[in-house]
């Protein structure tokens, strides 16, 4: 009992120490529904409705850890705290996602009056369960899922169902529009009776939503302006830059920035008919900043895939 409520008392301090503005961190609402081994009642079933409150972090890309406070609805009122790790499957775009948890459930039956006498007021379990997840918006989701329970000592066996609607901090929505790039022409010295030349330098700067690498719609006139010139122009190579905001691990942002260039030479070559091997897609993780990574504007910012082509042509009058 003391071991549980001393990791539960680690857990809130390392994640209320830690967590700021910037973190993937959530808090949510919880309604469940608790249906008890029937050998804790002295008489008929034991069944519960609880709602409460759950924090949660992220600790990698797909897996957060919880902790969960849950009160009864009812005359017999017992508490219940959970510790659980969550594991995201499937794509990250897909509307609804499954999950599954596994982690650890403490029952308080202090108060309760149907509780059976060889029972004990406090009881810990081994919690184990799997759901479904989507996101309502940028900053909200909602979650569904079926839970069971066996005794940490004995072998009472639980059933839960639960549903939580939480709210994640420090995610940005996707980026404002980037207007096309404008052609520059550089103006080239002219000798008589040579026609004169000129330079046209095409810029392409692709931003992308938090730990996704999904190229926009928004780009598509940027991602057209550059097919067009390279087609026009067979001999024009291209390079792109990946790059990402500080958060998460080193190994983890230059992998993620290399799928975002891969992600932007693939739309060129599959959408605009660009041989794949006139281009070349590098990472550089989050080693290359154009701006501060303490803010949301900035940490969009550095969340980009960049590239530059330019070539000349004749002035026509």
């Amino acid at each position: 009992m003391k071991t549980f409520y001393s990791v539960l008392v680690a857990l809130v301090i390392s994640v209320s120490g830690t967590v700021s503005a910037s973190d993937n961190w959530y808090l949510g609402a919880t309604a469940g529904h608790y249906v008890l081994d029937s050998d804790r009642a002295i008489e008929g079933d034991f069944e519960s409705n609880h709602a409460g409150l759950q924090l949660g972090r992220f600790v990698a890309e797909d897996v957060a850890i919880e902790l969960g406070y849950g009160y009864t609805l009812g005359h017999d009122d017992f508490d219940v705290i959970t510790l659980t790790s969550v594991m995201w499957m499937g794509e990250a775009s897909s509307q609804w996602r499954p999950y599954v948890m596994l982690g650890l459930n403490q029952y308080d039956f202090d108060t309760v009056s149907n509780l059976a006498a060889d029972q004990d007021d406090e009881t810990t379990q081994v919690m184990a369960g799997m759901g479904v997840g989507t996101d309502i918006n940028d900053a909200f989701q909602f979650r569904a899922d079926l839970r069971g329970m066996v005794g940490w000592e004995n072998s009472d066996t639980d059933f839960g169902v639960q549903m939580t609607l939480s709210h994640e901090f420090g995610k940005t929505s996707a980026p404002a529009p980037v207007a096309a790039p404008v052609a520059a022409p550089v103006a080239v010295p002219v000798v008589a009776p040579e026609p004169e030349v000129r330079t046209i330098t095409i810029r392409l700067n692709v931003e992308f939503e938090f730990n996704k690498d999904t190229v926009l719609a928004v780009y598509g006139d940027q991602l057209e302006a550059i097919a067009a010139a390279m087609a026009a122009h067979s001999d024009i190579e291209l390079v792109l830059e990946g790059h990402t905001d500080s958060r998460g691990s080193d190994d983890y942002n230059k992998a993620l920035s290399d799928r975002r260039a891969k992600a932007v030479k693939a739309k060129l070559a599959q959408d605009y008919g660009i041989a794949a091997n006139r281009i070349s897609a590098v990472g550089y993780g989050e080693s290359r900043p154009i701006a501060s990574n303490e803010t949301d504007e900035g940490r969009a910012r550095n969340r980009r895939v960049v590239g530059e082509m330019s070539f000349s042509e004749v002035a026509v009058d």
